[in-house]
């Protein structure tokens, strides 16, 4: 079954998560996959380790986000916490998949910030976030992506403002955020860094999206 939220089919429910190796049931917010023009977003999983692992090794990348390349290793103990997050929250991160190739060429995320740590602070707000594997750049995969997972956060989670925040010097990634209609807060401290934040509240997306989309 699938249920429209703007532009973006919902197709839900999604049944096949396991949360670090042992099956469980649909969380108490059930997780989705959407799909847009060109891309499926799926719950990341096991399955998608290597396409996952291409993505987060890749220096250029990760240039801006940890500023290192992933190991495998470390790409897998991600997956295990965003399949328990899922399980727990349910949101937190997709695997970005092409249509056409059936091929992961990004992820992003809606989960909570934190200041610093490494679980979401459920007292901080939602943010969005997303990567894009560097053959795909500049062809508008983060701004459809993140238009999906922004009518999600608006959409099924109810929120009432939804963040992003970058490196300062992460130009193509604050670009994508102005395009969703997001404002500048300024330099503010999230993940123990000094970075450049954006918002954009519920009432500002509904005409962000019917105005510019």
């Amino acid at each position: 079954m699938a249920a429209s939220v703007g532009n973006t089919t919902v197709e839900q429910p999604f049944h096949s998560f396991r949360s670090l190796g042992r099956t469980s049931r649909m969380p108490s917010l059930p997780a989705y996959q959407l799909k847009t023009d060109r891309l499926r977003l799926v719950p990341c999983d096991d399955e998608h380790l290597e396409g996952l692992s291409a993505l987060n090794s890749d220096p250029e990348v990760m240039r801006f986000i940890s500023g290192r390349p992933e190991t495998r290793s470390e790409t897998q103990h991600m997956i295990d916490r965003v399949k328990a997050r899922w399980t727990r929250y349910g949101y937190s991160w997709w695997s970005f998949i092409e249509l056409a190739s059936d091929q992961i060429v990004g992820a992003g995320c809606i989960q909570n910030l934190r200041r610093t740590g490494a679980d979401p602070d459920l007292s901080c707000p939602l943010e969005i976030g997303w990567r894009v594997r560097r053959d795909k750049w500049r062809e508008g995969i983060a701004l459809e992506s993140a238009k999906a997972m922004a009518d999600f956060a608006f959409g099924r989670l109810h929120a009432q403002t939804l963040y992003a925040v970058c490196h300062p010097e992460n130009s193509a990634s604050m670009a994508v955020m102005v395009r969703l209609g997001m404002h500048y807060r300024g330099i503010e401290d999230w993940y123990a860094q000094k970075l450049a934040s954006y918002e954009i509240r519920a009432d500002s997306w509904s005409v962000a999206r019917n105005s510019q989309f």
